[in-house]
């Protein structure tokens, strides 16, 4: 019984790596490349014609760049699989890609070997991070990462319900810019970048259950 090949999308602004990285891939008998694109707007308006199964997503590209492209893509295709491809290894960077859906992160410098077993990981179910990647997040993985205040938990979820800051200033009784810092805060602590994240995280750490939050 053969096996469709993975159908994998390489969107990036730089053509010669997304070249590269398509003359690499088609070696396999596995994979088919179903498009190179050179921005994340592109990656949303033609992933629903090209049906990949796998996206090489770069982070920074003109117009809508990676992460928002990816909270799209996954929002109109859920099962597709997104990996992150950048040059930036910081861990700001990594587990912000992670947060916004990512099943994994690859850096630009790996051996050509390493995109394809990044591929085939993913396509597994499973979350594939490059030796890079994983030593950069490793400090933040463990019992070190800071845990929220109280009362920062409490912003989280006012937050998460979809108030704006002015209106959980209001209802704490603290000014706007007290609940900006605290905004600031919990995104760095939790390694979360945009609202959509933090109402995710509420949401799957059962936050919202019984809040009653209003529509």
């Amino acid at each position: 019984m053969t096996h469709e090949p993975v159908r994998v999308l390489i969107v990036d602004d730089h053509p010669m790596v997304a070249e590269g990285i398509q003359s690499i891939l088609e070696s396999y008998d596995d994979i088919e490349v179903v498009g190179t694109l050179g921005n994340g707007q592109e990656a949303v308006d033609q992933t629903g014609t090209l049906k990949p199964d796998v996206i090489l997503m770069d982070l920074n590209m003109p117009g809508l760049g990676g992460l928002s492209a990816t909270e799209i893509l996954l929002e109109r295709a859920p099962d597709t699989r997104i990996l992150i491809l950048s040059m930036h290894d910081s861990p700001e960077y990594i587990s912000t890609a992670l947060s916004h859906g990512a099943m994994g992160y690859v850096l630009k410098d790996v051996p050509t070997d390493e995109i394809k077993q990044a591929i085939d990981t993913v396509m597994d179910g499973q979350r594939y991070l490059c030796t890079g990647a994983k030593g950069s997040l490793e400090p933040k993985d463990g019992t070190t990462r800071e845990a929220l205040t109280g009362r920062e938990q409490t912003i989280l979820l006012q937050l998460a319900q979809g108030k704006s800051n002015k209106e959980v200033a209001i209802a704490l009784d603290i000014s706007v810019r007290t609940v900006e810092t605290h905004r600031k805060n919990i995104k760095r602590k939790l390694g979360i970048s945009s609202t959509a994240g933090l109402t995710r995280y509420a949401m799957e750490h059962g936050m919202l259950q019984g809040t009653g939050a209003p529509l």
